[in-house]
């Protein structure tokens, strides 16, 4: 029989702050039937926003945009994009045309600029005149200051619209406070603040938010695209819905896309035994506490945040870095969500890690790299899954509503979450397809999504002007 192997002593603790660790991260493993209790939730939440009745209520209010079954064709020419949605704001210049094949043919001349914290906080005016002053720059630099062009504003922000060209700003989210904005028509806003420049002209033809964007921009690369989702700065999804089924509109043919906000999940208790001590934190330290909630545990605004939190917990509990935390680890927003991305990119030498910890002034051994490690897989992995959930929610309901033995479609997603991390997307996919058995579910991710789809929708938009004042 063998000799019994007998473990060194500095082994055993080891394997014990390991064993210690992940049973505090087991609270972040979601059971295959807790996720489908939270797919039933947020279906009945989108029942809710859908009526008129219960709309005012619900969490997820499941806004109309007044963009329709899905185009054929457009006008060509130039358009202009603006992108507002997050820390960055882009302005693009899109050339819609057709190639020999009579297909489409879209290509983009872009600029970022970014937001500073003044104007995001600061009032509505001061916001909408930086973007005026980034488009008049853009203007400049392409030398096209001189033409009248139609624009497509995506602004990635809870809207209730009137028309496509129309819609009240409901509520900031993902960290924007500008006063004066809420309640007011966005399109007017944008609208005034180029009158007041007087430098240039633009007439605003569309606004959309991000996934409606995204969902038009994969449309014409694939004509089954009939969802959008977004996860980045903040999560959200779209997709086109019956329009016997959107209350909050006259009519009962073709169908509309819906812009779900599902970001505010949650927001009525539906998500609270889901929810842990760090998402508590979290939320109590947001600029918008009990709001977000769904979003708050998943997007990237958040998710570097509650690495950050568990791993004090894990400090405070002599499992980590000999139970000494950096000052800078103690500061809450220090450990940035692209750094949960780089640490679970390291190939297994815990460089990454190691780089990443140091720079936040802690000298990590490598047990406390790899503890780090599986903080950070656990927090991610939750987001996936969450998130996956609400896309399998929203997939399942398409289905049941078109009575389809088995549904054929394509999800057209961007954000910094879904393009970066490197295991985010296949875990997301895996999970929204173990809970969509009768869907074929084709994963497309946009390219240059906001602005392209913005600029789309305007061509769009300009085509089905000049038809109703051509009849």
């Amino acid at each position: 029989m063998d000799k019994m192997v007998k473990m060194p002593c500095s082994y055993r603790p080891a394997v014990d702050k390991i064993l210690m660790a992940e049973q505090i991260l087991s609270e972040f493993r979601l059971k295959k039937e807790e996720l489908k209790e939270v797919m039933k939730r947020m279906q009945r939440e989108m029942d809710r926003g859908l009526r008129l009745e219960t709309h005012e209520e619900a969490s997820v209010k499941m806004l109309p945009t007044y963009v329709c079954s899905t185009p054929e064709g457009s006008e060509v020419g130039d358009f202009l994009a603006l992108d507002l949605g997050g820390t960055n704001f882009r302005v693009m210049l899109v050339k819609v045309g057709e190639d020999e094949e009579r297909s489409w043919k879209v290509e983009t001349k872009n600029q970022m600029y970014s937001i500073p914290e003044d104007a995001m906080t600061g009032t509505a005016q001061m916001l909408f005149d930086y973007i005026a002053e980034c488009m008049s720059n853009f203007l400049d630099r392409h030398h096209i200051k001189h033409k009248k062009l139609p624009l497509g504003f995506t602004f990635s922000f809870p809207v209730r619209h009137e028309d496509i060209d129309k819609g009240i700003l409901l509520n900031w989210t993902k960290g924007f406070k500008a006063s004066g904005a809420e309640g007011n028509n966005v399109v007017g806003l944008l609208r005034d603040a180029i009158k007041r420049r007087g430098d240039f002209e633009m007439d605003v033809v569309a606004m959309v938010n991000d996934t409606v964007a995204t969902m038009i921009s994969c449309y014409y690369e694939d004509r089954s695209c009939e969802v959008g989702m977004i996860v980045g700065t903040g999560c959200n999804a779209c997709y086109m819905e019956e329009m016997r089924t959107v209350e909050l509109v006259e009519g009962e043919q073709g169908r509309m896309c819906v812009n779900t906000e599902w970001g505010a999940f949650g927001n009525n208790g539906e998500l609270e035994e889901f929810r842990l001590e760090y998402d508590r934190v979290v939320d109590e330290t947001s600029i918008n506490p009990g709001q977000q909630l769904y979003e708050k545990l998943i997007s990237g605004k958040y998710m570097g945040e509650l690495v950050r939190l568990v791993l004090m917990k894990l400090v405070n509990e002599d499992l980590l870095f000999n139970g000494e935390a950096s000052e800078l680890l103690k500061t809450g927003g220090s450990l940035e969500t692209r750094y949960v991305s780089q640490m679970e990119s390291d190939t297994g030498d815990r460089k990454q890690i190691y780089n990443v910890l140091s720079s936040l002034g802690v000298l990590p051994s490598e047990l406390d790299c790899d503890i780090v490690r599986l903080v950070c897989e656990s927090v991610s992995t939750r987001s996936a899954h969450m998130c996956a959930a609400g896309l399998a929610g929203v997939i399942n309901l398409m289905r049941e509503r078109r009575s389809e033995e088995a549904l054929k479609i394509t999800v057209g997603i961007d954000g910094s979450v879904y393009k970066l991390h490197p295991c985010f997307r296949d875990r997301f996919h895996k999970i929204v397809r173990d809970l969509t058995p009768h869907c074929e579910i084709t994963f497309i991710q946009s390219e240059e999504g906001s602005g392209r789809g913005a600029a789309l929708i305007s061509a769009v938009a300009c085509k089905m002007a000049a038809s109703i004042l051509t009849h």
